[in-house]
């Protein structure tokens, strides 16, 4: 059923532009102005975090557009002392939007006495009066059981699906899809299902963290255009190593569609320099000044489909709609005109 009350933005400093453009995209959608909730959130000189709303969210239904990226501390702390704010501002129901969920890489344990950090950090917030949570393409789908509330996770293959039926339009049966290891061959799979592609996996060996001891190609990728496909990019030294061992092995092309770019340190100036042709992110994270300026690394807006994902949470109805090409064609016909 419908609610009687009506959706209001607040965000944080992780990534204003992408606050800005949901709330943007969600005026258009209802024909009725949506802006972002007047707040002010900065830092005391010891590096305190206030919060301080200067509209009335008594009754309201609030969604807090906060990725908990670089500096992953500083904005999960925002996070969970905007919720504190507004829970305790009466208001009726507080959503946590996460274009990118940070920590979600510990989810588990891999050696002897190391943390679980996602779980701790869904705890905290569930704590702080966070009674939802929208996000995407977390790095592991079970990290949503960490949660004791709802979670939805969009995901980023089906609007990679629409760039790539029309960035290579005529060229989609020489398109192979890669996953860049074993952990990531559904999501792989969930693209290549969309785009009637083969799939190919580079099966890789570490020795210590951020370092690949070795690399092997599992299937044909000869005279193909291989789409390397993961959820997230750091150093990108996976990234631009596992695209050499493809052109080695006689890839066409290789371009990547990743749905977080942390680009962290030498990402930039590595992917500049590799053979990728492309590599494509999204927004979720706020790109840098040198991201944006890279020659050979294109953004894809998440605006639209958090938009249409927060109006149905709203109305109550189904997020996992937009997870079909019927449905999601129509969202972004601005920047896809499919034939």
């Amino acid at each position: 059923m419908a609610q009687q009350n009506e959706p209001k933005l607040i965000a944080g400093n992780a990534n204003l532009p992408l606050a800005k453009a949901i709330a943007r995209r969600m005026t258009m959608h209802r024909g009725v102005h949506t802006g972002l909730v007047d707040a002010r959130v900065e830092r005391f000189n010891d590096g305190e975090i206030f919060v301080e709303v200067f509209e009335n969210v008594r009754g309201e239904d609030m969604f807090i557009i906060q990725p908990t990226s670089n500096p992953a501390n500083d904005n999960l702390m925002e996070l969970l002392i905007m919720a504190d704010a507004l829970r305790r501002s009466s208001a009726a129901r507080v959503t946590a939007v996460l274009p990118y969920f940070g920590y979600a890489r510990q989810d588990r344990r891999t050696k002897a006495r190391t943390p679980i950090s996602a779980k701790l950090v869904a705890n905290m917030m569930v704590g702080a009066g966070i009674e939802r949570v929208l996000t995407m393409d977390l790095h592991a789908a079970q990290i949503q059981g960490f949660f004791d509330i709802p979670v939805d996770n969009l995901y980023a293959s089906p609007v990679f699906a629409l760039d790539i039926k029309t960035n290579f339009k005529g060229k989609l049966d020489q398109l192979m899809v890669v996953s860049p290891d074993v952990g990531g061959v559904a999501r792989a799979r969930e693209l290549a299902k969309r785009i009637n592609s083969p799939l190919s996996i580079v099966d890789k060996r570490r020795e210590k963290p951020g370092e690949v001891a070795e690399m092997t190609v599992i299937g044909d990728v000869k005279d193909k255009i291989c789409l390397i496909v993961d959820d997230m990019c750091d150093t990108a030294g996976t990234l631009c190593k596992a695209a050499e061992v493809l052109m080695q092995n006689g890839a066409k092309e290789v371009h990547s569609y990743i749905s977080h770019g942390v680009m962290s340190g030498p990402a930039v100036e590595r992917v500049t320099k590799s053979v990728m042709k492309s590599l494509v992110i999204t927004d979720s994270i706020r790109p840098s000044e040198a991201v944006k300026g890279a020659k050979n690394i294109r953004i894809v807006p998440t605006a639209p489909i958090f938009a249409q994902a927060i109006l149905n949470i709203w109305n109550g109805t189904s997020v996992s709609s937009l997870f079909e090409d019927d449905t999601l064609s129509p969202i972004y016909e601005s920047l896809y005109a499919m034939d």
